[in-house]
């Protein structure tokens, strides 16, 4: 097989044709990295590396090229009088720290107490996915979720849940796997009523 063809059984691990429009700096970059590493990115199994890891960060921090918000855009009213909790749990995602380009890896869950619309379950794990795929921490990731949703749905309340395990946690520093981080924002009538923060947590499993 020519080895600038995609593989269709492993198109990561072939050579990117000629065109595939990685610029060149950014290859450099992974260069200079593998050399500062120890390496030497002339060897057989590094030399595709670079375009490897460029096409891989391409795919990592595609969420900068959306706007999350547009998955709010289309709206239902006409619900049947359903004015109960809307909840969309275990969503996994990954993203990366932004302080060292290392891997969260983490789970969400995402509520909201409907107004007079509601929307299609999935957009709700496009909103999330659409901020993950940025550098991130998981703090600023939980705000933006919650905050699209409640400007942009215009609910009674929103609630969003997000637990995640840091690989510069886990992988460096204290080297300390099997922690998980959660965080959450609540934001309306789950903010401010004891009772709708319960059940919304019940719900999600806490």
């Amino acid at each position: 097989m020519d080895p600038l063809e995609p593989d269709p059984e492993d198109g990561d691990l072939v050579a990117d044709p000629p065109s595939a429009g990685i610029p060149e700096a950014v290859q450099e970059a992974v260069r200079t990295l593998i050399r500062w590493a120890g390496d030497d990115p002339d060897r057989e199994g590094l030399r595709d590396t670079p375009r490897r890891v460029a096409r891989a960060w391409r795919e990592y921090a595609r969420g900068y090229s959306e706007d999350p918000a547009q998955h709010l855009s289309r709206t239902f009213e006409e619900v049947g009088g359903y004015d109960e909790i809307v909840l969309l749990k275990d969503i996994p995602f990954q993203s990366h720290c932004e302080h060292h380009l290392a891997p969260i890896i983490g789970k969400a869950a995402i509520a909201y107490l409907p107004g007079d619309r509601v929307v299609g379950i999935s957009k709700l794990a496009r909103v999330l996915h659409g901020f993950a795929r940025r550098l991130q921490v998981q703090e600023r990731l939980t705000a933006q979720v919650a905050d699209t949703i409640w400007e942009h749905l215009q609910p009674k309340g929103v609630a969003v849940v997000i637990e995640a395990t840091h690989a510069c946690m886990t992988a460096r520093g204290v080297q300390t796997p099997g922690v998980m981080m959660t965080t959450s924002r609540m934001m309306g009538t789950f903010r401010k009523d004891e009772r709708s923060r319960r059940e919304v947590l019940a719900l999600m499993g806490y």
